[in-house]
């Protein structure tokens, strides 16, 4: 359990800079193993996620070594297609090994994988496009195993929804199937169009990556290269709306221009400047917001589900009243509690919350109850009277490298509170 404590009322000044996306490495990594030779992966983040990637990649037979930030992944020479439970359940995004496994070994075994409990997550789509590819599935114990022993082939498949993993993993699967295969009604994420441009660069042929409909050509054979992954968009979100909440001015540098413009526009409907150059954005804070907001999520270009929870923090300060909703994930105000517990009246409905914001926050006692809720939380820590102490079970070290270290950087006033 890490402990913090956050005396808020510090305004922030300086600059930071964006890493790449935790959503864009994780599936990056399990790529990898479609191809020959080395990948090496730069720029890359020590995110507790992907530290336990690198485990999994390990334990599947793979070479993983780091020289400062960049990540190198050598093939396996001996495969062991069976990932633990003890990694499946710390990351969603053990997801991303079935495909890329299956297709190089024929076989895959993974227990159901863990992650933020944000409310069903099911990966029916990605099972269902698999074994329309060839894949037999079998359970056992809690476990699934597919089989391939003949290989993958190309099909066409609509996903009846824009699942981002599962556009993903059959993105993935198909690279190397024989034949061609056709996806409609994909998701668009930029990290999709991230994977997909990897791949190409390793010899894939994928068309249409970032629309509703993607073409794969399947290619024999994969050879490594070297890439930089994409900047993550809910850090730059993160850091942005640190300076709303706390005040003050705060630079982001490499920053994601048009995956941030949505959050971005928000905050300057509530008060804040935002300029914009070539490769930075400034954002300055007065401190007190106004306005509040109407957001819904939806998937890519909509609002991005993953920022929801850092607006609402920001729009705790904002005098206004605001609806959130959450069109994807059923659970994702987890952090509401934690608002109402330093004193915001945030009221709990179907889907989403209303918040009544303009409203004094005292400092307390919260647990950060997933990734973005518990970034939320100190967001809005930052902008309260008083200390918080916020526990968290290692969810923020998931997205983040170091949240707390980089917020005290700006001037935030945060240090690490003993366990009792």
């Amino acid at each position: 359990m890490e402990r913090y404590q956050i005396r808020g009322g510090a305004a922030l000044e300086g600059r930071v800079r964006i890493p790449a996306a935790k959503n864009s490495v994780l599936p990056l990594m399990a790529a990898a193993l479609l191809t020959d030779g080395e990948t090496r992966l730069e720029g890359v983040p020590r995110l507790a996620d992907v530290v336990t990637g690198c485990k999994l990649l390990e334990q599947l037979g793979a070479g993983v070594s780091w020289e400062g930030e960049d990540l190198t992944i050598r093939e396996p020479e001996t495969w062991d297609p069976e990932i633990p439970a003890s990694l499946a359940g710390a990351m969603r995004g053990s997801v991303f090994y079935l495909a890329p496994v299956l297709a190089r070994t024929g076989r895959v075994t993974l227990p159901m994988p863990g992650g933020c409990n944000l409310g069903p997550r099911q990966i029916d789509i990605h099972l269902e496009g698999l074994c329309k590819m060839g894949a037999q599935l079998h359970w056992h114990g809690g476990k699934m195993t597919l089989l391939a022993p003949h290989g993958l082939r190309g099909m066409e498949f609509t996903l009846r929804l824009p699942s981002v993993g599962a556009t993903e993993t059959l993105i993935m699967a198909a690279a190397t199937a024989r034949g061609n295969t056709l996806l409609r009604g994909v998701a668009c994420e930029p990290e999709i169009r991230d994977l997909a441009a990897f791949l190409n660069r390793c010899g894939a042929s994928i068309r249409g990556a970032g629309g509703p409909v993607i073409q794969v050509e399947g290619k024999e054979t994969l050879k490594g290269r070297s890439w930089r992954p994409i900047p993550d968009r809910i850090a730059a979100a993160t850091y942005a709306g640190a300076a709303a909440v706390a005040g003050g001015r705060v630079t982001l540098e490499n920053c994601p221009m048009e995956e941030t413009r949505l959050f971005l526009e928000m905050l300057e409907q509530q008060g804040c400047r935002v300029s914009r150059g070539e490769k930075e954005i400034e954002i300055f804070s007065p401190g007190t917001l106004k306005g509040g907001a109407e957001l819904v999520a939806r998937a890519y270009p909509g609002f991005p589900t993953d920022m929801l929870p850092l607006a609402g923090a920001v729009l705790l300060k904002s005098r206004g009243y605001s609806r959130l909703t959450d069109t994807l994930f059923q659970n994702r105000f987890a952090c509401a509690g934690g608002f109402r517990a330093m004193g915001a009246k945030v009221t709990s409905r179907p889907g989403g919350i209303l918040i009544q914001g303009g409203l004094p926050l005292r400092g307390a006692p919260v647990e950060a109850p997933d990734l973005r809720g518990g970034a939320a939380l100190l967001l809005a820590a930052l902008g309260a009277e008083g200390t918080t102490l916020l526990s968290d079970r290692g969810h923020i070290s998931r997205g983040y490298p170091d949240l707390p270290g980089s917020l005290a950087a700006l001037g935030a006033d945060i240090s690490p509170f003993p366990a009792p």
